[in-house]
Order: structure tokens, then C-alpha cells, then sequence
């Protein structure tokens, strides 16, 4: 019943506070595991014991609402020291039990929009919706937005998102690949503020490789910032003060070079922007200059090149064989 009932909240949006009760001590009318529901506006679905708790669980859960934060609540005259995590309350009845509550507030602030259609964002919206993370489909209506696009329009979702008022945005990524969309977004006009929000890699590095991995230690992102807490490595990424990123020296490309001319034979071409080779029959995107193509693995390293096709195509040129640097 409460289940559902959740299920419905969840669905329009409306927020409530999950109170469960997680001790006992007789007598009181209230058991261990007993749950209800606390509306926002103090309406009670469920049971928690009677009148004496009533109203302190009900004042207690729209507080948790409120700040959208969880409460561990004691309901007590035993003389028991005090906890800084615990919110003591006098039992009001003659009976004298003890009763502990965990509540678990579920706010319209906590609402989180994934970008993306890759098995990550599928993994991190499933992990969302374990926890009761409200999700939405518009970054416009959720204080959290996790880009996970990877690759798959990398720039137009992460642009959306520092655009929208979102106070936080992650994106999974690599710090390389970050610092190239952030300069790939300033060149959008995304200013200082806005590009401050951005915290990429998603998570603390935790050796994360499989989707499921890499969602996990997003979503764990996601609830710190929910709950009001920094994310243990998660901390916005500085973002860097030179105009341009910095070019990658022609020493530093790969030893296996691949000729200009004969890229499309080999199927094979290096990408001037990052150095990485690139399968011209997958490539993501290809630029023609001065006559010449050029193939790029995802959407930032194709819009630094037309920012700099002459910068790069010289990289390009003197990582040839037999041509001077």
C-alpha cells in the first residue's frame, strides 16, 4: 500500500517524508519495521504508534522535507546520552517506551536529469530509481544533472545542461576529455559561472570500467550533492586560464605513423587534436582543409580542429614520417 502510494507521490512530482521505524521498546503501540508516509502538508498514511508520537513524527518528517535531508528521531524519557546524529523528544504518554524513527525525505529538490542514451546513463537512471531519486527528462527542472553521453553529442547535451539553471553538473569523462569540452564551451560563450558547476569526472576515481561501475560511482556523486554534502573527489574541476588548450607536441604523437595521403588505404588515420588513432570507417565526424580529410573520434576534438584547422594540421604534418617538426 505504502509502496504504491510512494509510487504515485514519485510520479507527480509531490514530496513526502518515508518514516520507518527502527526500534521499539515496550510498551509503546508501535513495532519494529513499521512504516508510513508524511505528506508535505503533515497528512499521515501509515502507522508509527499513537497520539504521543504522532505529532513529533509529523513535525519531524516536514522538517526533513523541508531541507531535504534525513533525520534519525527519538522518542524517549529514558536518560540516554545524547548523540549529535540523534533528534531526542520526550515521550509524552505515561507509558514511558522508546521509540526510534529513520526519516527518509523524498523532496521535489531531488530530482536529477541524465543526459544520454548509453548503457551508463540506462545504469544510472536504474540506480536512481532504487533509491527513489525522482528523475526528470528536462535539465530546467533538476538541481543535479549527470551528462552520459559519451561520445554521442557530448557537446550539445553539456552545453543544455550549463545552460539550464542546475546548480551542480557532472559528466562522465575522462579530466583530458573535460578540459577539452570546457574549452570547446567557451568558445559557445558559456562563461566562468556557468562552466563552474561543471564537475567531471562524475565521482571519486574508483578504478570504475564496466557501465554498471562507472554509474555507480556517479549516482554515489548525485546523493552527496542531493543530501548537501562534497563529493569525496568529486570537487568542481579548475578550470584553466589559458585561451586554448595546450597543443600536443609533435614528440608526444603516437610511434605509429600513419601517412596523410594514405589514410583511406590503410583505414587508419591519427587524430591531430588528441593523437589517438582513428578507424576512418568509424570516425564520428570528417573535415575536409586545404584539400585534405581529417578524421575525429568524438564532437570536441571535430570543433577544436575548425576552431585551428592551420595549428593542427601542422601537428598533423610534422608527426609524417620524413617531415621536419
Amino acid at each position: 500500500m505504502r509502496g504504491q502510494l510512494a509510487r504515485e507521490l514519485n510520479g507527480r512530482a509531490e514530496a513526502y517524508a518515508l518514516v520507518t521505524v527502527v526500534r521499539a521498546v515496550a510498551p509503546t503501540s508501535a513495532w519494529l519495521g513499521a512504516q508510513a508516509i508524511v505528506l508535505a502538508d503533515g497528512t499521515l498514511h501509515g502507522w508509527i504508534g499513537g497520539g504521543c508520537a504522532k505529532g513529533v513524527v509529523i513535525g519531524a518528517a516536514r522538517g526533513a522535507i523541508e531541507k531535504g535531508e534525513p533525520r534519525l528521531v527519538r522518542i524517549s524519557n529514558d536518560r540516554i546520552r545524547s548523540e549529535e546524529d540523534v533528534e531526542q523528544h520526550t515521550m509524552e504518554c505515561a507509558s514511558n517506551g522508546t521509540i526510534e524513527l529513520f526519516i527518509q525525505p523524498y523532496s521535489v529538490r531531488s530530482a536529477l536529469c541524465v543526459l544520454g542514451s548509453t548503457p551508463a546513463a540506462d545504469e544510472a537512471r536504474f540506480l536512481a530509481e532504487r533509491y527513489r531519486i525522482r528523475l526528470t527528462e528536462s535539465p530546467g527542472e533538476a538541481p543535479v544533472v549527470l551528462v552520459a553521453t559519451q561520445g554521442q553529442g557530448d557537446e550539445e547535451a553539456l552545453e543544455a545542461a550549463l545552460h539550464s539553471p542546475a546548480r551542480h553538473v557532472l559528466m562522465i569523462a575522462s579530466r583530458h576529455k573535460a578540459d577539452r569540452l570546457r574549452h570547446v564551451m567557451r568558445m559557445r560563450g558559456i562563461d566562468a559561472a556557468q562552466l563552474a558547476r561543471l564537475q567531471a569526472p562524475a565521482g571519486p576515481d574508483a578504478g570504475a570500467k564496466t557501465p554498471g561501475e562507472i554509474a555507480l560511482v556517479a549516482i554515489v556523486a548525485v546523493l552527496a550533492l542531493l543530501r548537501g554534502r562534497d563529493p569525496d573527489g568529486a570537487g568542481a574541476t579548475p578550470i584553466r586560464n589559458e585561451t586554448n588548450p595546450p597543443a600536443l607536441p609533435a614528440e608526444s604523437l603516437p610511434d605509429s605513423r600513419i601517412a596523410r595521403d594514405g589514410a583511406a588505404a590503410q583505414g587508419q588515420f591519427i587524430n591531430p587534436v588528441c593523437g589517438m588513432a582513428v578507424r576512418t570507417s568509424d570516425a564520428t565526424h570528417v573535415e575536409t582543409y586545404e584539400g585534405v580529410p581529417y578524421y575525429f573520434c568524438c564532437d570536441g576534438c571535430w570543433t577544436t580542429f575548425r576552431a585551428e584547422p592551420a595549428k593542427y594540421a601542422a601537428i598533423h604534418l610534422a608527426s609524417m614520417p620524413g617531415v621536419a617538426a
